[in-house]
């Protein structure tokens, strides 16, 4: 555990007017209120505290937050009183650990509804006082650091919650470097096998090309001295989920992925960092779209670099970043750079943005918003977003999040405009509604009278607001064929654990769930937009399914008639998950198809045969035969270690059969039995992951129908 005199000597180095008397009064009264409290791996509980403090101390943060960090658990868990923290260290720390402890109540894991809810509440928070976010974000470093000590079941939701909230939330914040080890730990926790074949795969490459970083890091420091420009450089490899999320967007292997390696190149003047750019472009061949200026168009929490993509040796890819001091400052701190103090007064940077600013620009964009799900969706959205700036043919600028189309634009504009789209045009030529935006474009809406949104949209749209709009549109359109499926949901959902779906059982739905009436509740259902369980869960608080219980093969489909049975179709292999219709047939029940599957052209004019299906909510046993087209090396012992790694993902190999075999690779398809969509996703991820796998892909063969 860190010492007293050690803390305020890291305090003391960026702030030498530090209150050292106070520091030392709340680290005495906070090893005393935890006296006789132990964490999991037997340390005393104080150890965690001292070591939050001592994270917000590289972010130069003032004396109240260093105290808040020394006390933040000790009204939550100890004798200590809100109104003795004030009377000790004053109103400011005592308000500070007071919001702190709120937001360690939030269940931010919990159910969407309750989530949406609780991000409510976070946002508040935030509203209220930045620094609360700041010292939970350390609280949940230092947690996250420290793991291990946790039970199994423990560490996987708390990666998780870390993963979908709180490291997007320091993203969001500017905060990269707490992203990225939060993902990171994260990642380990959640898929400690791909983040092993990920560095694996890294000790090889450094093996194969030696010190590559080295190597690039001196070439441009020699070609900015040859320029005369002063500047620092840096380079590092990046960090294994990075590498993973990348190979999961780009749908690729390691060994195709290519710009793997980052450089960060530190100015002193601002002028100087485009001197920069043109010696990196002139030593180096850039790389066509991956071009950024957020110098001149910064992000809206203070972010400030260009960023290009470079080939350099060997055709390798390499990513650069260029900024000044004062710009590196905010982004390595993000929105905590306003509270950053530097020789003990409060450091003037003027890339630095007010928090509260920031925190109002986020939280209008959903003020309107009655939906708690899709209020949680566009949050999401918007903290994960990377934003591209166009402009409307009157040369207003509009902010939306990289990828997205025109469709996303027009909502920016108005919901009346989006819901009225009939087309786009992108610097003055007609493009596809699902045309991505780049940067700097001029975008056009094309909107016509009686015009509506199609359910495609879903699929284009990438904003949460144009994404929520969309769907309130198309729920009143198919409001009436939504509520009569969501009531044939419902019935089953509640006969399958003895209950009937009364209208006072729905209206009771409603009201826990916050909806305007049972109708409501039905046609949310009947769109999947809420699950049986969800609605089972908020009649019934009690209502859980039995631990480890799996469902019945036989109940697995829900939309059947009473007598009527399923088989699964061997063309597209349909996986609980996955979006399911049924086709009828006299005499052999109903064979169940995914949505895309291609066999479904043969019964477009045939609509009377087609059933709308959905699976089962729950866990599925392992039974669900799939095939998977897999492109291995033609060395030893590689399809044995293939066949282990899905062995760890909890699936077994029915059969195996080769399709291809040559001199350096071998084809394989392998028959696999999986629960569900997700379980087929992680026995693929982990397979692609693997260095000596080139290739990996779902197989289905529409000539393989099973239903004739």
């Amino acid at each position: 555990m860190i010492a007293v005199e050690d803390l305020i000597e890291l305090v003391r180095a960026y702030n030498p007017k530090t209150d050292e008397k106070l520091i030392r009064a709340a680290y005495d009264y906070g090893r005393d209120m935890h006296e006789g409290q132990f964490r999991h791996s037997g340390e005393p509980y104080f150890s965690h505290p001292v070591a939050v403090a001592a994270i917000l101390t590289e972010q130069r943060l003032d004396d109240a937050t260093i105290i808040t960090a020394l006390l933040h658990d000790t009204i939550e868990d100890t004798r200590a009183s809100y109104n003795t923290v004030a009377e000790l260290f004053g109103g400011e720390v005592a308000d500070l650990v007071d919001g702190v402890t709120k937001l360690t109540n939030l269940q931010l894991s919990s159910t969407e509804t309750q989530q949406a809810e609780n991000f409510r509440k976070l946002l508040m928070a935030m509203s209220k006082d930045m620094r609360v976010i700041l010292v939970k974000l350390a609280d949940r470093l230092h947690n996250m650091r420290t793991i291990k000590a946790m039970r199994p079941e423990k560490q996987l939701k708390k990666a998780r919650e870390t993963m979908d909230i709180f490291a997007p939330l320091a993203g969001r914040m500017g905060m990269q470097w707490m992203r990225e080890e939060l993902e990171d730990l994260a990642f380990r926790v959640i898929n400690p096998e791909a983040r092993a074949s990920i560095i694996r795969r890294f000790i090889t490459l450094q093996k194969e090309t030696g010190d590559v970083i080295a190597r690039i890091t001196n070439d441009m420091r020699h070609e900015l001295d040859e320029a005369g420009i002063d500047a620092e450089v840096f380079g590092r490899a990046k960090k294994p989920y990075s590498i993973w999320r990348k190979m999961e967007e780009k749908e690729m292997g390691f060994s195709r992925l290519s710009d793997i390696y980052g450089f960060r190149i530190i100015t002193r003047r601002e002028r100087d960092c485009y001197g920069v750019l043109g010696v990196i472009h002139q030593r180096w061949r850039a790389v066509p779209g991956r071009f950024k200026d957020y110098i001149s168009q910064p992000k809206s929490n203070g972010y400030r670099s260009i960023h290009t993509t470079v080939s350099g040796r060997n055709a390798r890819r390499v990513e650069v970043q260029i900024r000044t001091r004062q710009m590196h400052d905010v982004a390595e701190t993000g929105v905590a750079a306003h509270w950053s103090y530097r020789d003990g007064v409060r450091s003037k940077n003027p890339f630095a943005v007010d928090p509260a600013n920031w925190i109002a620009s986020l939280t209008e964009q959903f003020d309107a918003e009655d939906d708690h799900a899709e209020f949680l969706e566009a949050v999401k959205l918007e903290m994960y977003a990377d934003k591209v700036f166009c402009f409307s043919p009157k040369g207003d600028v509009i902010k939306l999040p990289r990828g997205a189309t025109p469709i996303d634009f027009a909502y920016a504009i108005h919901t009346r405009i989006g819901n009225a789209c009939v087309g786009a045009k992108i610097d003055h030529m007609r493009v596809p509604l699902w045309t991505r935006i780049k940067n700097g474009q001029s975008v056009e809406v094309i909107t016509a009278d009686g015009q509506t949104p199609q359910a495609t949209w879903l699929d284009i749209a990438t904003t949460g607001k144009a994404r929520s709009a969309i769907r309130r549109a198309l729920r009143e359109l198919d409001r009436d064929r939504y509520i009569k499926l969501g009531r044939e949901l419902a019935r089953s959902a509640f006969e399958h654990i003895g209950k009937k779906a009364t209208d006072k059982a729905l209206d009771t739905a409603s009201k826990t769930l916050r909806l305007k009436d049972r109708d409501e509740v039905l046609a949310r259902l009947g769109s999947a937009e809420l699950t049986a369980h969800q609605v089972l869960s908020s009649v019934y608080p009690d209502f859980a399914p039995i631990e480890g219980a799996e469902v019945r093969l036989d109940r697995a489909v829900i939309g059947l008639a009473a007598d009527q049975s399923f088989k699964r179709s061997h063309c597209c292999q349909p996986l609980p998950g996955e979006r399911i219709v049924g086709i009828t047939y006299r005499g052999s029940g109903v064979w169940v198809h995914a949505i895309d599957c291609e066999v479904l052209s043969k019964y477009e004019n045939q609509p009377e045969r087609w059933l709308d299906l959905h699976w089962h909510t729950g866990t599925h046993p392992p039974v669900y035969d799939v095939s998977i087209d897999v492109t291995i090396g033609n060395d030893a012992g590689v399809l044995g270690r293939v066949c282990t790694l899905i062995g760890e993902q909890g699936a077994n190999i029915a059969n195996l059969a080769f399709l291809d075999r040559k001199t350096d690779f071998h084809r394989v398809l392998i028959d696999v039995e999986l629960r569900d969509a997700e379980h087929l996703h992680g026995v693929m991820s982990t397979l692609d992951a693997e260095s000596d796998v080139a290739a990996v892909e779902r197989h289905r063969d529409p000539n393989r129908l099973g239903d004739e």
